[in-house]
């Protein structure tokens, strides 16, 4: 058996062996606004419920391990006592995923993984609409662990006010497991999905992906693509170039016929497809064709 004491370690290689064992975890997908107003969108699955009677959730916007430093999260939580979790299933996962990208401060993450800013009803920051269920929260206090990187800074939320689409209720009211459809952070790129079991989401570039707000108007109305295809399609760092596009349907004659003789339906498919096998660049020479 391999036996550790975490001062014999690096705190990388300690946090990569405390999040391979301790999970599935639940997401805090944690909604904020900055002393100026600005929103912030970003995911924690340093998270949990510690009661009900005050309802009390839990989560940690940790120091970064890399260089000591806090996130927006964690600077809007004690700067403005306000916070909405919303619970993150299977369908915006991707979007999810695409929203823990470092942006710049200031930049609305909402916009950035395509996700729709709903008005709270009782605190400021506002709620993600595609979230299952949504709790309305106040800080009522941050405890900080530590003050070297990788250390916790625990958010006490207190619940003031949920609301749960009533699409994910069973017939006696409560919330069907099925239905809501949850997913859960394990290690590395692995999450687990509830009711099937575990898939791999690929972690956001180590540079900014263009982000779902670059994608033109005609394929983010599609009837096909999905939120977690329009996630995948946002990861990406640029679009291709017209000459990659050139040589990819030079090599790719039946996708070249398909892009002459087929509707855009079609060819969202196709773009779909390659989606699915995680060839996002692919995805995007498709969809760009002329």
């Amino acid at each position: 058996m391999l036996s550790i004491e975490p001062k014999d370690v690096s705190v990388g290689k300690l946090h990569q062996y405390l999040l391979g064992a301790i999970g599935p975890r639940p997401i805090a997908f944690a909604s904020t606004l900055d002393e100026n107003g600005r929103p912030n969108l970003s995911p924690f699955s340093f998270f949990n419920v510690f009661g009900s009677n005050p309802p009390v959730l839990i989560f940690s916007p940790a120091r970064r391990g890399r260089d000591n430093s806090t996130k927006h999260t964690f600077e809007n939580a004690r700067k403005t006592d306000e916070v909405v979790i919303n619970i993150v299933n299977f369908d915006m996962v991707q979007q999810m995923s695409l929203s823990s990208t470092e942006y710049a401060e200031g930049v609305n993450e909402f916009e950035k993984a395509g996700l729709s800013m709903l008005k709270s009803d009782l605190v400021k920051p506002f709620r993600v609409a595609e979230s299952p269920v949504q709790f309305e929260c106040k800080i009522k206090e941050v405890v900080e662990t530590g003050s070297e990187g990788g250390a916790g800074n625990l958010v006490i939320c207190h619940v003031v006010k949920m609301h749960i689409k009533e699409d994910v209720l069973d017939e006696n009211g409560f919330i069907d497991q099925y239905k809501i459809d949850q997913v859960a952070r394990m290690g590395g790129n692995w999450y687990t999905r509830a009711r099937l079991g575990m898939f791999e989401v690929p972690k956001p570039l180590s540079t900014l992906g263009i982000g779902v707000d670059s994608i033109p108007q005609e394929i983010r109305n599609s009837k096909v693509l999905t939120g977690n295809d329009l996630g995948k399609l946002g990861n990406v760092e640029t679009f291709p170039e017209n000459g990659e596009i050139e040589e990819f349907l030079k090599n790719n004659p039946e996708d070249a016929q398909l892009i002459k003789n087929c509707d855009q339906e079609e060819i969202h498919k196709k773009a779909q497809a390659y989606l699915e096998k995680h060839q996002p660049e692919n995805a995007w020479k498709i969809l760009l064709a002329k």
